[in-house]
């Protein structure tokens, strides 16, 4: 983490000077105190997230290609004269016990052009999609399956 938040601090700063490195250093120290006594992170945190990331990143790669794919799938529905959207609303439960990827998860879905979550209840959601086919396997989709790969 405090790795993160020094790459952000020179992000946000626009240059490298030597004060700005110093200074960077000190404030992502404090910073990094502050999470450590008052809102109880830990170190078992920070190696939790380094061994995720690979995992985040292969997560990430994933949602820009189903947002990408799924954009294509609206928008040939919204240019054309014979296909017409048919609604459908669909309840599952994703089997994921985190709250946090739940909410991903629903995220994910709404990001996804033709899917809104509607509701999300512990591990049950409520997705609207544009058509049947849209909603087909939601259940067992990419986003699930590497979600429950996510350490507890």
């Amino acid at each position: 983490m405090p790795a993160l938040l020094f790459i952000l601090w020179l992000l946000l700063n626009g240059r490298i000077t030597p004060e700005i490195l110093l200074f960077g250093a000190a404030v992502t120290g404090l910073i990094y105190w502050f999470m450590l006594r008052f809102l109880k992170w830990n170190i078992r945190r920070d190696l939790r997230m380094l061994r995720a990331a690979p995992l985040f990143l292969l997560y990430l790669l994933n949602l820009i290609r189903e947002v990408v794919s799924a954009s294509w799938h609206v928008a040939r529905l919204a240019c054309s004269r014979s296909e017409r959207p048919e609604p459908e609303i669909i309840t599952f439960h994703s089997g994921l016990t985190r709250k946090s990827l739940n909410v991903i998860l629903a995220n994910s879905i709404t990001l996804t052009p033709g899917t809104v979550t509607v509701a999300l209840e512990g591990d049950r959601l409520v997705v609207q999609a544009l058509r049947k086919e849209y909603a087909d396997g939601i259940e067992e989709c990419s986003f699930v399956r590497l979600l429950r790969r996510f350490p507890e």
